[in-house]
């Protein structure tokens, strides 16, 4: 493969919602509440999980690294969304939309490890309540979270050996509200059949396999609720785990409509509109989420405002 003249491109143009120029302004205003909202609502779950002594449990522990992880997720991408928005700032640097791109997907990853290793949280919690602070206890819950934030920002490492190989020399319009790998492949000069075969691979590998691993651990946790006799012991039960498994549809629901569809079901504008679902909708939805079904939540939240 030739190798790539990165002085052809120096920065790229992030176009963002061009097709509405005149709604720019209503748009910053909307996106600017949806990121504030995120902003609030994930720090007072990180604030009242670290304060609440009864909610030092390895569930909250890692509800705490959701949190922290929708924050971050949504600061890559939306600062700038609201800067182009506001100032009109389309342009980026090629090192930082690079950079952009790799602490989205990097933050990405570690949501997908995170979500498998809450739904084993729950599998645990429901068919092995016995031992559930045993096998879960906090150098475990420690170990298990360190994992996932280095192998989620690990992996994603390994697209950027393939990024010398390519050129931009045509058009510089990422026609997107970030700097999406999809997006940025479009317009690059050479072939990238070898970054999407380890997309692709990676998908196999990484995600597939969490997803999977959530499946089952949901498999076991349903059956194990339907054994139990009472109504109100099955109503506890599962109301323990509906809050991780409404959060764990909806991410994966978004991605796989990204990523899964054929190539000719694939539409820019449909795309911009599912990462918008995915990147701003559901960490907003988040901290509803697990506080309006969760006793323990609201209690401490009215500890705190009380």
């Amino acid at each position: 493969m030739e190798k790539a003249n990165f002085t052809t491109v120096a920065e790229f143009i992030i176009l963002g919602f061009h097709e509405f120029p005149e709604l720019q302004i209503p748009l910053f205003i909307l996106f600017l509440l949806i990121y504030l909202t995120i902003l609030m609502g994930n720090l007072t779950i990180i604030l009242i999980v670290c304060l609440d002594p009864h909610l030092h449990t390895p569930m909250y522990f890692f509800l705490s690294n959701l949190s922290f992880l929708d924050i971050s997720c949504t600061s890559v991408s939306l600062p700038k969304l609201l800067d182009i928005l506001l100032r009109k700032a389309h342009r980026v640097s090629m090192t930082g939309c690079f950079t952009q791109m790799y602490f989205f997907l990097s933050l990405a990853c570690t949501e997908i490890f995170i979500l498998s290793v809450m739904a084993y949280d729950r599998y645990v919690a429901v068919c092995q309540p016995l031992s559930y602070y045993l096998v879960m206890n906090q150098k475990v819950c420690i170990l298990m979270s360190t994992v996932t934030w280095i192998l989620g920002f690990l992996l994603p490492a390994s697209y950027f050996i393939f990024i010398p190989q390519f050129s931009f020399c045509g058009s510089n319009e990422i026609n997107h509200f970030f700097c999406d790998i999809s997006a940025l492949l479009k317009l690059s000069c050479t072939s990238t059949s070898t970054i999407e075969c380890v997309i692709y691979i990676l998908g196999a590998f990484m995600a597939f396999p969490c997803f999977m691993s959530t499946i089952i651990s949901y498999v076991y946790i349903i059956s194990n609720i339907l054994r139990i006799r009472s109504t109100e012991g099955r109503r506890k039960a599962f109301s323990t785990c509906s809050s991780h498994l409404t959060v764990v549809c909806l991410f994966y629901l978004t991605l796989m409509c990204v990523y899964i569809r054929p190539p000719s079901m694939q539409s820019i504008y449909i795309n911009k509109f599912i990462f918008i679902l995915h990147n701003t909708l559901i960490p907003m939805f988040n901290p509803l989420i697990y506080s309006l079904k969760n006793k323990d939540v609201k209690n401490a939240l009215r500890k705190c405002f009380c």
